[in-house]
Formats: structure tokens, C-alpha cells, sequence
């Protein structure tokens, strides 16, 4: 794997930034520690002058890579659909069946991540676990329809279209595949952060893939039962 990541590098949207932060130490720095801050202290109490007190620069200095704390959670969420990108093709590459690649697929949308790996200074266990509980905070606000327009989101969708590809070869005819994964991505999600602090609106069970085998289930049963 390392060997696989030596010259790994993500590619984000350049409207995702002021300045690119993997271009300097500054800029590593503020994607990392603004990942760590965010995990620990939650989005709403994130500020840029708590992350500048924490990495001992100005907050000014921040503001010259990211022009608000919600750019920078977009930037950073992007980051992860690149990576989960990246993994799907690793982890589907030299599979003919398409049912199969599905089902890794699914596996690999609803498996909590604990996985210590650091890429490119960011820490992708914390990265996910922001992901499940802050993501959502990038689309749902007012300025949605203009920044998707400058690509906000563009990581998120070629991710979807992928694996929208994968069910199109087990149902060619199938006629709702971005709404099916868009769904079992959200509500993976949901379900992973109501199993941890709202356990009634689950069924949280022992076995560690239940959510996996629900959501492998639900795809399944709609891409083939489909008229």
C-alpha cells in the first residue's frame, strides 16, 4: 500500500481554495489540524481563530488558503470522495462480476473506517467520522446552487457515477441508480451516527457489518426487481 501511495495526490477543484494547501507547510498544516479540531470540537465551534491559536499562526494566514470555514469543510470532503474514488478502483480492479464489485462497493460506503493510514497529512479515520457527521453542512445551506456550479461537488458525483456504471452492467434497464446510491450513501451514514448516539432509530445489532448487509440487500433486491 505504501508503495501504491508514494506519489498518490488528490485532485481538488481549484474553487475549493484561495491557495492550494498542499503547495506549502502552512497549508498542510491547516487541512490537518482543522481535520483533527473538527473531530474533536464539532464543526459549529470549529473557528479559524481557534485553528490559528492551535497551529501558532495568524488567522489571517489561514484566510489567504480558505475563504471561510465552509469552504474548507467542502475542500475537505472532496478530499475524501477522491480518495474513496481511488479505493473503489483499487478494490474493484480485475473483478468480472459486476454483482460482486456492487456488493465491495456497498462494503466499502458502510464500513466504519478505523484505519490509522495518513495520506497527505490527513488522518483518514478522523477524516470519515467527519464525513458522517458534518458532510451534509456543505450542501444544505443557501449557497448550494453556486458552488456546485464552480465544483464543489464534483468528487462526490464521479464517485456516484462509477459506481451508477457498476449497476447499469447488473440492470441495464435499471432506472434510478444515482437516487439508489445517493440514498444508501446518506443513509449509511445516518445510520452510523444514530447507531452511536441515537440507537432507537436504528437496529443496531453485535455483528459489525449490519449496516453493510442492509444497504447490500436493499440495492440488490431494487437494481434486480426492477421493471
Amino acid at each position: 500500500m505504501k508503495n501504491l501511495l508514494s506519489n498518490f495526490k488528490i485532485s481538488i477543484n481549484q474553487n475549493l481554495f484561495i491557495k492550494e494547501p498542499s503547495s506549502s507547510e502552512l497549508g498542510k498544516k491547516i487541512v490537518s489540524n482543522s481535520i483533527e479540531m473538527i473531530d474533536e470540537i464539532g464543526f459549529e465551534n470549529f473557528t479559524f481563530r481557534k485553528l490559528g491559536l492551535k497551529i501558532d499562526s495568524p488567522e489571517a494566514s489561514i484566510y489567504r488558503y480558505f475563504e471561510s470555514k465552509n469552504q474548507l469543510l467542502v475542500y475537505i470532503t472532496s478530499w475524501y470522495w477522491g480518495w474513496m474514488e481511488y479505493r473503489l478502483v483499487l478494490e474493484t480492479a480485475n473483478i468480472d462480476s459486476a454483482e460482486t464489485r456492487f456488493e465491495k462497493a456497498i462494503a466499502l460506503i458502510t464500513t466504519v473506517n478505523n484505519d490509522k493510514l495518513i495520506i497527505e497529512g490527513v488522518e483518514i479515520s478522523k477524516l470519515h467520522k467527519i464525513v458522517i457527521s458534518e458532510s451534509s453542512k456543505s450542501y444544505l445551506t443557501k449557497d448550494v446552487d453556486k458552488v456546485n456550479k464552480e465544483g464543489a461537488f464534483h468528487n462526490y458525483k464521479q464517485f456516484v457515477a462509477r459506481l451508477a456504471d457498476i449497476i447499469k452492467e447488473i440492470n441495464p434497464s435499471y432506472k434510478f441508480p444515482h437516487m439508489l446510491l445517493s440514498t444508501i450513501i446518506e443513509g449509511a451514514h445516518l445510520q452510523v451516527f444514530f447507531a452511536e448516539h441515537l440507537p432507537r432509530l436504528t437496529n443496531k445489532q453485535k455483528s459489525s457489518n449490519y449496516i453493510t448487509t442492509f444497504y447490500t440487500n436493499l440495492g440488490l433486491q431494487s437494481i434486480k426487481n426492477s421493471k
